[in-house]
């Protein structure tokens, strides 16, 4: 059974993709619904701009959420939104932990092609860590 839904969003179309897919199956299972946008930290930087990056990434995703929850309602559906600060994938997986999620969707692609050839994907490192089932949208 599937009582928690995470999704992962970057801002990406796939993300938007899997949001959707998300938002779908929250409805068939009667499952809560919850969404979580990460701001990555810069390798280097002056504390001052490392503070001033994640605010404006914080602020970004705030919209994102807004524009999220806009959609869900419209779907009458209700969900639950979080900017979170750091690595991606894990992230992603400590949420799911902590929530007890059933299952975490995500994007096959996402908006950083040039790391993801650098240092392996968001998605098959969530797919490595995950304590739960993860379903990855084209």
């Amino acid at each position: 059974m599937i009582n928690k839904i995470l999704v992962a969003h970057d801002g990406s179309e796939t993300a938007d993709k899997a949001f959707r897919m998300a938002l779908d199956l929250a409805g068939k299972y009667g499952a809560e619904l919850h969404a979580v946008s990460v701001v990555r930290l810069p390798e280097f930087g002056e504390s001052v701009e490392t503070a001033a990056m994640i605010e404006a990434g914080r602020e970004h995703y705030e919209k994102l959420g807004q524009r999220l929850r806009d959609e869900a309602r419209g779907q009458q559906a209700a969900l639950h939104f979080r900017t979170l600060v750091g690595h991606p994938a894990e992230q992603v997986v400590g949420e799911a932990q902590k929530l007890g999620a059933d299952l975490i969707v995500l994007g096959h692609r996402g908006k950083s092609l040039i790391e993801r050839w650098l240092t392996g994907s968001t998605t098959k490192q969530v797919m490595g860590y995950a304590h739960c089932a993860v379903l990855v949208v084209r």
